[in-house]
């Protein structure tokens, strides 16, 4: 599955995003997307209420709004992904990611204590952020091995290109995570017309096709 990504940051309020987000989601089947923009933790409320609204097909979510973004969606079938980032310690994350605890020392504890909160919550997947590609390959292969092993979905995040993405698949689809959800964003926009390049977009979706079948 492929979703259309949009964040409120673009908007000055709720119900100027909720209007435009309605009609791309009657667009395109509601494959939407509603993100924080770069890890925002500022609109974490914004998304949680935007979301409720509009009942996308996928939220982004920083580790504390999961819990809000799921009572308000009121069902179980959209997904939430929950921030949490590398420490420099394979196995380790820190999961102080909302706006009033990225202030705070770092929130740091095992990936298996962070799945398990996150599916308290209400959480469907990991979103490891940022990764920096393959720049922290060890820490990815962590917490890859622990989603697989406590059955929970993954979406790397941050400096995936064409490059590295086939490497970042291959991790995670030999750890055995069961759904991995890559996120894609500046590498494949052209920085002059601020489109996405078409060719990139069938490049990924080959080597996708050529790693999963």
């Amino acid at each position: 599955m492929c979703w259309l990504a949009c964040s409120p940051k673009n908007y000055s309020d709720v119900e100027s995003a909720v209007a435009d987000m309605r009609e791309y989601a009657g667009l395109i089947d509601n494959a939407l997307s509603i993100g924080l923009g770069a890890g925002d933790p500022h609109q974490s409320a914004m998304v949680s209420e935007i979301s409720r609204q509009v009942q996308p097909q996928h939220v982004n979510q920083v580790f504390t709004g999961v819990g809000t973004s799921r009572a308000l969606l009121g069902q179980n079938e959209t997904v939430v992904n929950g921030l949490i980032s590398p420490t420099g310690t394979p196995g380790l994350v820190k999961i102080s990611t909302g706006p009033l605890s990225r202030r705070a020392p770092d929130g740091i504890v095992p990936i298996e204590t962070a799945i398990a909160l996150l599916k308290d919550m209400g959480g469907s997947s990991v979103k490891y952020f940022p990764m920096g590609g393959l720049t922290c390959r060890d820490e990815y292969k962590a917490v890859a091995d622990a989603c697989a092993r406590h059955d929970f979905w993954l979406e790397p995040t941050g400096g995936i290109d064409l490059e590295n993405i086939a490497e970042i698949l291959h991790i995670a689809l030999d750890a055995g995570v069961s759904k991995i959800i890559p996120h894609i964003y500046s590498s494949i926009i052209d920085k002059v017309s601020g489109n996405t390049r078409a060719d990139d977009v069938r490049q990924l979706l080959a080597i996708v096709r050529s790693r999963v079948g």
